[in-house]
């Protein structure tokens, strides 16, 4: 998990936060898993502690990970399920419209695809 992956143009807590919900749907964190501490994730991503908590408490108010006090934090019980669901329904809506635009403009069959996967 780094930082400096993708989607340099989005604010830093929303690329914290791509980071974190690639490792949900990854797999790297099972519900249940704790995740690592404010200062541990700003120190490993090289940001501030308050940006790392903007971005897990964008996903505590969105019930995808909860909060033990004195404990941590954790992945919700069916975080992964959710979150997929909801990062599918934004690619339908925001990316795919233009991922198929590209296709036709270059002529591209979706069963082409499909055949050299």
């Amino acid at each position: 998990m780094t930082l400096s992956s993708r989607h340099e143009s989005k604010p830093v807590y929303v690329r914290l936060r791509d980071i974190i919900a690639e490792a949900i749907l990854s797999g790297q964190f099972a519900d249940g898993d704790p995740l690592p501490s404010v200062r541990a994730f700003a120190a490993e991503q090289g940001a501030n502690p308050l940006t790392v908590a903007k971005a897990y408490q964008g996903f505590q108010d969105e019930g995808l990970i909860v909060v033990r006090r004195g404990v941590g934090m954790f992945v919700a019980d069916g975080a992964r399920d959710r979150l997929s669901n909801s990062e599918r329904e934004q690619f339908i809506a925001r990316e795919w419209p233009a991922v198929r635009a590209r296709m036709e403009q270059l002529g591209i069959d979706p069963a082409e695809l499909l055949e050299r996967s």
